[in-house]
C-alpha cells in the first residue's frame, strides 16, 4: 500500500512537472484514483516541500509554482542524459555560464546510476564540436532564461530596445519564440505598440519587466520560426551591400556556405543569387570566399577596396 501511494506521488509530480497547469479531474484520470485521493497527494507534496498552487473552481486546478528553494526534480533516464550532455557542452553560446555549468554537472554526476553514466560518457566521447571565433556577443543567460519563461507563459514584457543606429526606445511585447544564430540570439515577439511581428538581438535588450499579464498565444507568422527570423534578418539594413550572382545552383551553395538559407536565392537550375551584406568587411569576404563557383559581384566601393587589397596581399603572400 505505501509503495503504491509513494509511486503513485512521484507519477503526480513527474505530470506537475509537465505541463503548467493541470484539473483535478485530469489528475485523477491520469493517475486512475478520486479528485479526493489527488488532493491528498498533492498535500503530501507540499508537505515534502514541493510549492503546488491551487485553483478553486469545479474540479480545481493545480500547478507547481516556483518557491525559495528548488525542490528534486523527477526526471526520466532520457532526460538525465539529455541534460548531463547539454551541460557539459554548455559554454558554447553563453556568457559566465561555464563556471556554473560546471558544478550542476557534478551535482547531476554524483547521483546518476552507472547505467546513466556510461551512457553519458560515451555521448560525450563520441561528439566533437567546432568553436568557431566568437563574431559578436553572447547572450545573457539570465536574460535568455527570463524570456524562455514569458514565451512559454505568453507573458507580455517591457524593456528598452537599442537599434543598430544607436537610439534606444522602450518596447512592450508578446515574446513568442527565442531564436539562436551564431553566437546571437534573438526575440521573436509581437510588438503591441507596433500591432506587428519584430525580432530582436538580446544583446541590445536592458530592462527587462515581466508584467505578469498574459495573453492568449498568437498564430504564428509562417510555420518555422527560425525560417521567419532568417527572412527578417535577410532584410533588414546593413552598413555594406555585396551580392553575388553565382554560377551554380542554390542547393549547392548551401551545401558549401555557413550562411543563412533566406540569404540564397535560386534564379534557375544552374544560377543563383547570396546576398552577402553585412555590417563586417571581413565577414562578407569570408562569405563570398566560400562560394566554390565563380560569380559576378554588386557591391558597395568600400566592399570592393576591403576585396581587392585582401587579394592583394593573398597574392603577395604566393609569390
Amino acid at each position: 500500500m505505501t509503495s503504491d501511494m509513494t509511486a503513485r506521488t512521484l507519477r503526480l509530480l513527474s505530470l506537475l512537472q509537465t505541463r503548467r497547469e493541470w484539473s483535478g479531474d485530469d489528475l485523477a484520470d491520469r493517475l486512475q484514483v478520486t479528485v479526493r485521493t489527488v488532493r491528498r497527494d498533492i498535500d503530501r507534496l507540499r508537505d515534502l516541500g514541493y510549492p503546488v498552487d491551487s485553483t478553486r473552481g469545479h474540479a480545481g486546478g493545480y500547478r507547481l509554482a516556483a518557491g525559495t528553494d528548488l525542490p528534486p526534480l523527477l526526471l526520466d533516464d532520457d532526460e538525465a542524459v539529455a541534460i548531463a550532455v547539454a551541460l557539459r557542452t554548455a559554454a558554447g553560446g553563453l556568457r559566465g555560464i561555464e563556471e556554473t555549468a560546471l558544478r550542476a554537472l557534478a551535482k547531476l554526476e554524483q547521483v546518476l546510476p552507472r547505467r546513466l553514466r556510461t551512457r553519458v560518457t560515451a555521448l560525450q566521447q563520441s561528439m566533437s564540436g567546432i568553436v568557431w571565433e566568437t563574431r559578436g556577443p553572447r547572450a545573457d543567460p539570465a536574460l535568455l532564461s527570463t524570456l524562455a519563461v514569458t514565451c512559454r507563459d505568453h507573458e507580455i514584457v517591457t524593456f528598452d530596445y537599442t537599434t543598430r543606429a544607436g537610439t534606444t526606445a522602450p518596447r512592450r511585447v508578446e515574446p513568442q519564440h527565442l531564436v539562436a544564430s551564431g553566437d546571437l540570439w534573438y526575440l521573436l515577439a509581437h510588438d503591441t505598440g507596433r500591432d506587428d511581428w519584430r525580432v530582436f538581438r538580446l544583446d541590445r535588450i536592458t530592462g527587462v519587466t515581466v508584467t505578469g499579464h498574459r495573453v492568449p498565444a498568437r498564430a504564428l507568422p509562417g510555420d518555422d520560426p527560425a525560417a521567419f527570423v532568417a527572412e527578417k534578418l535577410s532584410g533588414a539594413p546593413t552598413r555594406h551591400r555585396a551580392v553575388a550572382t553565382v554560377r551554380a545552383s542554390a542547393d549547392h551553395v548551401r551545401t558549401h556556405t555557413r550562411y543563412l538559407t533566406a540569404r540564397i536565392r535560386p534564379v534557375d537550375e544552374a544560377t543563383c543569387v547570396v546576398d552577402a551584406s553585412d555590417d563586417s568587411l571581413t565577414r562578407i569576404a569570408r562569405t563570398l570566399a566560400c562560394l566554390t563557383a565563380d560569380y559576378a559581384l554588386d557591391a558597395d566601393p568600400d566592399v570592393l577596396d576591403h576585396l581587392r587589397a585582401t587579394a592583394r596581399r593573398t597574392l603577395h603572400a604566393t609569390g
